[in-house]
């Protein structure tokens, strides 16, 4: 027997918290988002919020989670070169400009995410990156430490560096920067 359905209104409801909340983040940045604004945005009881994420770390968990497992079926189920059929060194390309999209996409989710205690799904998705990664690197570079050069990369998305030049007006020099970078990675000497 697989899980539970998820009933319409609860569907709907979850949906309009988590959209709520986006929105508050977007609009007002990371203080505006309350159990009680986002409650009113969504047009939904405080309790509601409460009994379907806890708090407000899992409300914004949730929200990451979201985010990385879209990126997640996109690697694994979807067309090339970000999902399975590519040459490994244009899936990595593909991947960490996917990754970094996403950090763009979230920064001040992201910036909140890393002031809350850490999900108990965290270390899942950033293990499947790392493996996905190190895999890539390893078929395309065999020569290389895939799993620290891999790590290397995956950290360069998590500096000072990638918000620094997106609140400077620059996301797409962020991301040719992070292509090259990829592509420096894979040139063999």
């Amino acid at each position: 027997m697989g899980p539970a359905k998820e009933r319409a209104d609860a569907a709907r409801n979850r949906r309009a918290i988590l959209d709520a909340t986006a929105a508050l983040l977007s609009e007002h940045g990371a203080e505006a988002v309350t159990m009680d604004r986002v409650a009113a945005a969504a047009g939904v009881g405080k309790g509601t919020i409460f009994h379907r994420f806890g708090n407000r770390a899992g409300l914004l968990h949730e929200l990451v989670a979201e985010s990385a497992l879209t990126l997640r079926v996109a690697v694994t189920e979807g067309p090339p070169p970000l999902g399975p059929g590519a040459p490994a060194g244009d899936r990595l390309i593909a991947f960490l400009e996917a990754l970094a999209r996403l950090v763009i996409g979230n920064m001040d989710l992201m910036a909140v995410y890393r002031t809350v205690p850490p999900h108990p799904r965290t270390e899942e998705f950033h293990r499947f990156w790392r493996d996905h990664i190190t895999a890539l690197l390893g078929a395309a570079r065999p020569d290389l430490d895939a799993e620290v050069v891999g790590r290397l990369l995956m950290d360069s998305l998590s500096g000072p560096t990638v918000p620094d030049l997106v609140r400077s007006g620059a996301p797409d020099r962020l991301l040719e920067a992070v292509a090259e970078l990829v592509r420096s990675v894979l040139r063999t000497p």
